[in-house]
């Protein structure tokens, strides 16, 4: 496993999930939802303008709390949602695996620290969770980035998991990957400091052409495992269908966490392990 990781970047696991355990996190993620009031924020999520979301101290604080974001095409021109609420949703974020009895059952799993070890993640610390829904016909884009623009340590150690809840395919705007581009250098990174927030370009490496690009077709279930540098993308969802997707950012606690990095942790919430 870790041969295969340090050489494409990514690893892909079925059936790490089973339907019951993915049913229970389908129903709390409706729950939250229901339970949100479209007037406490009308902040978007996008990677493309991080620094002028409509809400930006909105997403700034949702480190150490659950909230939920909207997609980007939600809105008509007057403000009002298109669609209902539970199919305008793009995310909820960013601390569920901390405070919620669902998706910390979900996400502290042995398994997970052992695999965590074997890919050379020695100490590791989740930071994020994500509930990612992409739904239908307004599912947003997530341009090419890499994870570690947003979690900066030194060396780098961040890593991703991403659980499909649903299948993913070319149809419903799954992950595309560059196999083996985790060996490019990082290109952008996110600061958060005195000045406020920004997307800094720190090497002009382009990012790979369609052409270099392998969609990851998965079904429910299926855990995909992926470096902090690796580029990866994903199209808008243009179907009739979602794909719901859960993940979870973890870096090794030996390493230097930036202190610019947009997540901050408070000695009195810090980051935990997977067991």
């Amino acid at each position: 496993m870790n041969e295969r990781f340090a050489r494409d970047g990514f690893l892909i696991i079925p059936d790490f999930k089973n339907a019951g355990e993915i049913a229970a996190l389908r129903e709390r993620a409706a729950a939250i939802v229901d339970a949100f009031d479209p007037a406490q924020s009308s902040a978007v999520f996008t990677t493309r303008e991080e620094a002028k979301t409509k809400s930006e101290a909105y997403f700034l604080t949702s480190g150490q709390t659950i909230r939920c974001f909207f997609e980007e095409e939600a809105f008509d021109a007057s403000g009002a949602l298109r669609q209902p609420k539970e199919l305008s949703i793009n995310k909820i974020g960013h601390a569920m695996h901390d405070l919620d009895p669902v998706f910390e059952r979900f996400s502290r799993d042995p398994r997970l620290h052992d695999l965590a070890r074997e890919i050379g993640v020695a100490q590791p610390r989740v930071y994020q969770s994500m509930y990612i829904f992409k739904q239908p016909r307004i599912g947003g884009e997530v341009r090419w980035h890499q994870d570690a623009t947003y979690f900066e340590t030194e060396p780098v150690t961040v890593t991703t998991l991403w659980f499909a809840l649903e299948r993913a395919d070319r149809t419903n705007g799954c992950l595309w990957v560059q196999r083996g581009g985790h060996r490019t250098p990082l290109r952008e990174r996110f600061v958060v400091d005195a000045a406020g927030s920004r997307l800094e370009r720190v090497d002009e490496t382009p990012w790979p052409s369609d052409e270099g690009a392998e969609p990851v077709e998965v079904e429910a279930g299926t855990l995909v495992v992926f470096h902090g540098l690796l580029p990866h993308y994903s199209a808008p969802n243009r179907s009739e269908t979602s794909r719901h997707a859960y993940t979870l950012h973890f870096v090794d606690a030996g390493a230097r966490y930036a202190a610019t990095n947009w997540l901050q942790r408070s000695a009195a919430f810090p980051a935990r392990g997977f067991v």
